[in-house]
């Protein structure tokens, strides 16, 4: 399989695609969507999974200054040694 499509872009070859565009579509594909926050927001194997390819989307743009803190942040949901925040729309009065 060398072809993929996302929802919302034109197939990619994964052959010859650059090395940044294969990372965005991964980060795109491993991000949290607002429908699924809740869902998952605690699971910690995807929550470093989706640090992990923020910080790869960084450190291909040469920027490790901000890929560091995500890989940090992959390691912390890994090793338990952070937790998911509280949801930031609880509490709001309407």
């Amino acid at each position: 399989m060398s072809k993929t499509t996302l929802s919302d872009q034109q197939p990619i070859d994964l052959q010859t695609a650059e090395p940044l565009a294969l990372a965005q579509a991964l980060a795109n594909q491993l991000a949290i969507g607002p429908m699924d926050w809740h869902r998952l927001n605690s699971d910690r194997r995807i929550r470093a999974k989706e640090q992990v390819a923020a910080a790869l989307v960084y450190l291909l743009n040469d920027s490790p200054e901000e890929a560091l803190p995500r890989l940090e942040q992959a390691v912390g949901w890994l090793n338990r040694s952070i937790k998911a925040p509280p949801c930031p729309t609880h509490g709001e009065r309407k």
